[in-house]
């Protein structure tokens, strides 16, 4: 599990360390983080194993890990992936979502130990969308970000037409949960509604996403490691789409707040597409997959896991840091 600090990839070992089956190693530039973001450590598993790499400084040692350790899946969370700071030093982002992701499977392409490559994409490729977005979608990228991570699904795809590599890609809506980096929308609404400052909505909180519950998620890539068809590419989103601003309506009304006094209005990030709605469609019907938790009763998670925390939680950083 490349990326195994993420938000994404950790809940995603916690599920595969339900199964005694699997044996997981994890890899990150940074050192593990705590029970507080990674919830699979309550499990305390021998079965899993951490390494602090750097893919960008580290790419000899990740990879010795990888032919060392002979993993049949591997998958990556590993990108810089915030779309605003993007704009600010895009070389950055290039550097390790271009350059460090191209020597890595380049590596891997000629590993027979490798039976699933599994890709996490992002519906940014598209840019703004109306209607309903299949997977053969045309790439639209209107950030640095966004075309970097173009960059990344054109090259596997060649990979996989050329020499067979067995990737399997899949596309979430705005994923979210209990252990999301505070800065994210529902996790951030929460704490500053908590904390009685004001929840900034960008645009006035209008565009419209699909928000999905993360164990939806890493249950629809369990799926697709044990079952998909290398080459293809899997979307994963709920039935219905919101509003931010309704999204955060619905904190508020989980913490007895008024939405009204706790928000304000702010201008629109530069790029920012105003609708992703994903068509399900093969993951439902190739997988047998489909989302389970209801938007409440995520939100009312998240807000029991701040709740639970919250002498830990107020003293983090609420702010994305951007490091190289």
């Amino acid at each position: 599990m490349i990326g195994s600090n993420s938000f994404s990839g950790s809940d995603l070992i916690d599920l595969l360390l339900e199964d005694p089956r699997h044996e997981v190693v994890g890899l990150s530039r940074s050192p593990e983080k705590s029970g507080l973001f990674l919830p699979y450590k309550r499990r305390r598993s021998p079965r899993f194993g951490f390494h602090e790499l750097d893919l960008n400084r580290k790419m000899p040692e990740i990879l010795g890990v990888l032919d060392s350790f002979r993993p049949e899946w591997v998958v990556n969370f590993a990108t810089q992936s915030e779309v605003a700071p993007s704009w600010e030093r895009p070389e950055h982002w290039f550097e390790t979502n271009c350059v460090a992701f191209a020597k890595l499977v380049n590596h891997l392409k000629d590993k027979n130990y490798l039976k699933r490559y599994l890709h996490i994409s992002t519906p940014e490729v598209y840019g703004h969308c109306r209607g309903a977005v299949r997977e053969d979608a045309p790439m639209n990228p209107s950030t640095p970000y966004a075309v970097s991570r173009v960059a990344q699904d054109h090259f596997l795809k060649i990979l996989h037409e050329r020499f067979g590599f067995p990737v399997v890609t899949v596309r979430s809506a705005n994923v979210y949960g209990a252990h999301q980096q505070l800065w994210k929308i529902i996790p951030r609404s929460v704490i500053y509604a908590k904390m009685g400052r004001k929840i900034p909505l960008q645009g006035g909180g209008t565009a419209s996403r699909s928000f999905i519950h993360i164990r939806d998620v890493s249950r629809a890539e369990l799926l697709a490691l044990q079952k998909g068809t290398p080459g293809t590419i899997y979307h994963l989103a709920t039935e219905k789409v919101h509003a931010v601003r309704d999204v955060v309506r619905l904190v508020c009304n989980a913490l007895g707040c008024s939405f009204d006094q706790a928000t304000e209005s702010v201008g629109e990030r530069r790029g920012m597409d105003s609708c992703y709605l994903l068509d399900t469609q093969k993951a439902r019907r190739e997988l047998g997959w489909a989302s389970e938790i209801p938007l409440e009763n995520g939100i009312q998670e998240v807000v029991q896991w701040v709740e639970e925390n919250w002498d830990v939680i107020r003293k983090e950083c609420l702010e994305y840091v951007h490091a190289p």
